[in-house]
């Protein structure tokens, strides 16, 4: 197909971090641990998503509030990747997470440390820049969890400050995403567990998950649910139709930014004009590629594009919403 022209595409990060990550030889308690290198990265969800964008090609703004050293050092490293972005300015600093390797049992370890507490004036000052942007956008993706300070219902005010034909799509979870839900989204992108509790089920069979999806998209006017299932590949429905993915055997160097990453890799082929079973196809081909990159590094563009010849996307019969 071939490309239609862009327009902007926002994306909206209200709890971001910086990003470190090394390895050690062997994780052992009351040990002082030599550790590798860190590397640093942007992070957050909405970052992360604008930075798979701008590797596969699409140009994305990030908003995000940003305070303190860390906050400056975050705002450095969001430049070092070319990505455009709108910094609020807050009082306090911007959080710190950090990832360990464990190089002898090959697990990840990650520890995720409390946003900066934000106050009316700076989470209202996001929202603005959103309602600003939003116009001119062809997608606005709100990502992430909240800081303390954030209302319950915020992810709920960005769907109502996005104004125009811009299709607001939300990836968080819990009473977060519910609220954005009761706003009206476009597309929504939970993963297995964030799924179940949103739809109150514990099953994780295909026609337990395709019923819950039905219930969902009739009560709240979803228009895509894009469920990520890890090595189980993906579903993808709509009203209308159900589509399912298969998941690749890879070996994880890495599992941070998985879900960001085939957030990203589907909007580009949405943002492009692809069909349903391409956005789908890259989405999971952006999961699994984010796996092969070390810490928070996200998927490669050229993995991405390599890896998604090798997904299959197949039509569940007898689907309808």
């Amino acid at each position: 197909m071939a490309e239609v022209p862009q327009r902007d595409i926002v994306t909206l990060t209200i709890n971001p971090a910086v990003d470190i990550s090394t390895s050690v030889s062997k994780m052992v308690p009351y040990t002082k641990m030599r550790c590798a290198a860190p590397q640093r990265d942007p992070g957050g969800g909405g970052i992360n998503v604008a930075r798979v964008l701008k590797r596969l090609g699409f140009e994305a703004t990030a908003v995000y509030p940003a305070g303190g050293a860390t906050g400056q050092t975050l705002t450095a490293l969001v430049e070092r990747e070319a990505v455009r972005s709108i910094v609020i300015p807050i009082s306090n600093d911007t959080r710190e997470d950090i990832t360990i390797f464990d190089e002898t049992s090959k697990e990840q370890f990650r520890l995720v440390f409390p946003g900066a507490c934000l106050n009316e004036f700076e989470w209202q000052q996001c929202l603005d820049a959103i309602a600003r942007l939003s116009p001119q956008a062809a997608f606005v993706i709100a990502s992430g969890s909240l800081p303390p300070g954030a209302p319950a219902d915020f992810y709920g005010r960005v769907v109502r400050a996005s104004t125009g034909a811009a299709k607001v799509v939300v990836d968080t979870s819990g009473a977060s995403l519910k609220a954005a839900l009761e706003a009206g989204v476009y597309l929504i992108k939970p993963n297995l567990r964030e799924f179940q509790e949103l739809a109150g089920i514990s099953g994780a069979d295909e026609s337990s998950l395709l019923e819950a999806g039905r219930r969902l998209i009739d009560r709240y006017r979803i228009e895509i649910i894009a469920l990520s299932m890890g090595p189980g590949g993906a579903l993808l429905l709509t009203r209308d139709i159900a589509l399912r993915a298969n998941g690749l055997p890879l070996e994880p160097v890495s599992v941070s930014g998985a879900g960001d990453s085939f957030l990203g890799a589907m909007v580009s082929r949405l943002a492009n004009g692809d069909k349903l079973d391409s956005a789908l196809r890259y989405g999971v081909a952006g999961g699994s590629a984010a796996l092969l990159s070390p810490g928070t590094g996200l998927c490669l563009g050229a993995d991405v594009h390599r890896l998604a010849s090798n997904v299959n996307v197949t039509i569940i019969a007898g689907y309808h919403a």
